[in-house]
């Protein structure tokens, strides 16, 4: 499977499974097949930890130190081979790993330790937050688990700050600037570091 393993700018993105629990209204998916210099990110299959563990085997790191989990899907819905590869990576690759993610990661895997079993395996991650509360939030992402998904992936945040050296957490820019603001204060509540990245359309 050729299209796991992906370049874009200076890094090296892992796309590992297309399976995602949300239907964001600016997710790049709905309007482009692919990113970078990688064409279609839409797996014909979702790859084993063999396949995944194969594609990186063959790719030439010459020249990254960068690799993300980011694809065309939520990695943690793929987390055993995330943490497989991850693991794969450390002890093979001179890396820094970081994992782009909505932060649902318990409600999908059903537990409340995923944080913690990325310790020594992740060292950045990013969350998305995307709106200042549960109701805009749910307007904006449409996450399957509903109203609770909002406050499990403000939790998933902070518990990452106990196990991951970087945590940042990100909204578009396309939300306003006073949306900006109070998402800034309710990062700031929780010792956050606030990202605001471009819409990439």
């Amino acid at each position: 499977m050729e299209n796991i393993l992906y370049t874009y700018g200076n890094k090296i993105y892992m796309n590992i499974t297309n399976r995602c629990p949300c239907a964001c209204e600016f997710c790049v998916r709905r309007n482009e097949d692919g990113l970078g210099d990688m064409g279609s990110l839409w797996l014909d299959h979702e790859p084993t930890f063999e396949e995944i563990k194969e594609a990186v085997d063959s790719f030439d790191f010459s020249g990254y130190e960068n690799v993300v989990f980011c694809g065309f899907g939520e990695p943690t819905c793929a987390l055993e081979n995330m943490l497989k590869t991850a693991k794969y990576l450390k002890s093979t690759r001179n890396v820094s790993i970081r994992l782009n993610t909505n932060g649902l990661s318990d409600l999908i895997n059903n537990c409340d330790n995923s944080a913690e079993r990325m310790h020594g395996l992740v060292d950045a991650v990013s969350v998305s937050l995307n709106a200042s509360d549960a109701e805009k939030y749910n307007a904006v992402v449409h996450p399957k688990f509903g109203e609770k998904s909002f406050d499990a992936m403000i939790r998933f945040a902070k518990d990452c700050q106990k196990y991951i050296p970087s945590v940042k957490m990100t909204v578009v820019n396309t939300i306003g600037g006073a949306e900006i603001e109070k998402c800034k204060k309710l990062c700031a509540d929780n010792g956050i570091e606030l990202r605001v990245r471009t819409y990439i359309k």
